[in-house]
């Protein structure tokens, strides 16, 4: 038998279409006809399990070869075949509505193309000028045929001798793609798509050094591991086998998951897979994309935002589920209805777990808490329902390195960190060091200070004080202590402007001139124990440039100079001493004061040390002064 025909197409444009506007995923094509072999494979087991095929089933590996001076690539199974009728069914009738909604509803979307249309085997002419198919039906006395397209609408179809059941696929790999007839880039997507596949894949023979170099044994290089983790059942497995995988997924990793997720859904949805929660520190970025998405062990994607919620795309491991679509765009994955079911559920689960091992075993939570709360806040800043549950397991962390969850804390403070309007204040330092004064200053007056430094803080702080009743956030250097947290109304400064004014005059000419950073002068009547000069650093300010640092949207703010408080103490006898010195001063006066007066300029470089601002030959000009006046 011999037939020609045209495939059953409603427009002649299909093939130029398909190289054109599927170009940029080309390499897809593998996947997909791997995927049906596989399929084929899989099909031919399910009637053996069932009785309807009675014949042995023998090796089912589907095996990719490269003929590279043949510039041909084939992939051959054993599994159920086709007869002739059914390569005219399957094959031949690509039913499209018609040409003008093929090309205006599809031309743009390079997976929906094939998606839509069940165009996976037609993939193939994306690389190839030519396809064979050679088949023979798993059924008693089928004839084996051979079906040729060389990328237009016509075909033929004829009776070829085949001994064995099953599928070969030959493509002739265009000149535009001889990238694919490399050993080298096979074996790469191979590996990218078909790493998990449920039936052996063989591509060529695994080899050994002899002699120098490196020659093929007899032995079927087999590239995937057909019953990866996810597919077993928990209770089977144990934690070196999680870590094993996990080490396999991401071979170039440094450090093991802090713990993981089995997940096994079968209702409303089928799901299973295994996140793992990485040791997070800084960089959000750098952690994205770990997630793989599978349907039926068939690689999808490693980009899952949209598809999963933000906070998730910062977990590393694998999801697999046949109610994903294997070839839609992004676009349709993240509005679909299932997706977004399998979404809400992995949300749960992430909160489940983290809710479990908080209340299973608490120290070993806060040990873990420096990975886990970016991950923790996270979540609560981009997800409604997490930030709900959360709430029971975010912990806060004081500079003392003892934690609280949040109504512990409230509980803890609520009692003198209120103001004179009912707000409570939470007090927090991101640099235990550098903000030591502040802190001990904070805990002279029976204040508890937390350790907020992490990448995300400056939002998860704006986001409490948003959803905590009557609650501010202050950092510990944002004021000085007496005012930190006003218990009266702040005691009224008796200086004229005039004194304030030879004040300023004095004490301006000693701060450093420093690139985007401004030093205002303002005058408080903070006791007589109370320090001289003080520096403290606006807190509105220095959190828009926090953020704006992480939000390119708030750019304008990152422009903005740090403003920076000096803080006299009127009720201090050094100031009141200074306030006698300069009265009545000329500025020409006050100015020669300003510049040889000891004392004076050992006030405002103690106040600068305490801020980290005193340097290099300032620094050493305060060393050698204090010698001095000593």
């Amino acid at each position: 038998m011999q037939k020609e025909g045209q495939i059953g197409v409603t427009t002649e444009n299909i093939f130029p279409i398909i190289k054109k506007f599927l170009y940029s995923d080309h390499e897809i094509f593998l996947r997909e006809i791997v995927s049906n072999a596989v399929d084929a494979t899989q099909k031919l087991k399910t009637l053996a399990s069932v009785g309807e095929y009675k014949g042995e089933l023998g090796d089912l590996a589907v095996r990719v070869s490269v003929d590279k001076d043949a510039k041909t690539i084939t992939v051959s199974d054993r599994g159920i075949g086709m007869t002739a009728e059914e390569v005219e069914k399957y094959i031949n009738q690509i039913a499209l509505s018609s040409a003008n909604d093929f090309l205006d509803k599809y031309k743009d979307n390079v997976n929906a193309i094939i998606g839509h249309f069940g165009l996976g085997f037609y993939s193939a002419f994306m690389v190839s000028k030519k396809v064979e198919v050679v088949t023979k039906s798993h059924t008693d006395g089928a004839q084996a045929v051979k079906w040729t397209n060389d990328g237009t609408p016509q075909y033929t179809l004829e009776d070829v001798g085949k001994a064995d059941r099953g599928t070969d696929i030959i493509l002739y790999i265009d000149d535009d793609n001889t990238e694919f007839l490399e050993k080298s880039k096979i074996e790469q997507l191979l590996n990218k798509y078909c790493k998990f596949l449920p039936v052996p894949v063989v591509f060529g023979k695994k080899q050994e050094w002899k002699d120098g170099k490196y020659v093929d044994t007899d032995t079927d290089n087999v590239i995937n591991d057909t019953q990866p983790l996810w597919t077993r059942k928990p209770a089977d497995l144990k934690d070196e086998d999680y870590l094993k995988f996990y080490r396999e997924l991401y071979p170039m990793g440094m450090e093991e998951p802090l713990f993981w997720i089995h997940l096994n859904v079968d209702y409303p949805f089928n799901l299973t897979g295994i996140l793992y929660f990485p040791r997070i520190k800084s960089n959000l970025d750098l952690q994205r994309n770990k997630i793989q998405l599978y349907s039926n062990q068939v690689f999808v994607t490693d980009s899952v935002e949209g598809i999963v919620p933000e906070f998730l795309t910062l977990l590393h491991g694998v999801m697999d589920s046949p109610d994903i679509p294997l070839n839609v765009s992004r676009s349709y994955l993240q509005s679909d209805q299932n997706v977004k079911k399998i979404s809400a559920h992995i949300t749960k689960k992430v909160a489940d777990k983290l809710e479990e091992i908080f209340k299973k075993d608490r120290t070993q939570y806060e040990e873990k808490w420096d990975s886990l709360s970016i991950f923790v806040q996270y979540g609560m800043l981009t997800e409604d329902k997490f930030y709900e549950r959360a709430q029971k397991f975010c912990l806060l962390k004081n500079v003392d390195g003892k934690f609280f969850t949040l109504d512990e804390y409230k509980t803890l403070i609520e009692g003198a960190q209120k103001n004179k309007d009912g707000v409570l204040i939470y007090l927090y330092a991101n640099d235990k060091e550098a903000q030591y004064p502040f802190i001990e200053a904070a805990k002279e007056k029976g204040y508890d200070v937390l350790l907020l430094n992490g990448q995300l803080d400056t939002h998860w702080i704006g986001l409490m004080e948003q959803k905590l009743e009557k609650t501010r956030f202050v950092r510990v250097d944002g004021d000085t202590a007496d005012q930190l947290i006003q218990k009266a109304e702040e005691v009224k400064v008796t200086l004229s402007d005039k004194e304030k004014e030879a004040l300023t005059d004095v004490i301006k000419p000693l701060l450093p001139t420093m690139d985007k950073t401004e030093f205002n002068i303002d005058f408080k009547a903070l006791g007589e124990k109370g320090k001289p000069l003080q520096i403290t650093q606006n807190e509105f300010s220095r959190r828009m440039r926090e953020m704006a640092s992480m939000q390119p949207g708030m750019a304008f703010y990152g422009e903005m100079p740090e403003m920076h408080q000096v803080v006299v103490n009127t009720d201090h006898l050094l100031v009141k001493q200074l306030v006698s010195d300069t009265g009545g001063k000329e500025k020409a006066d006050l100015e020669k004061f300003s510049a040889e007066n000891p004392k004076l300029k050992q006030i405002v470089d103690l106040a600068l040390l305490s801020n980290g601002m005193l340097k290099g030959e300032a620094l050493s000009n305060f060393i050698k002064r204090s010698i001095e006046m000593i």
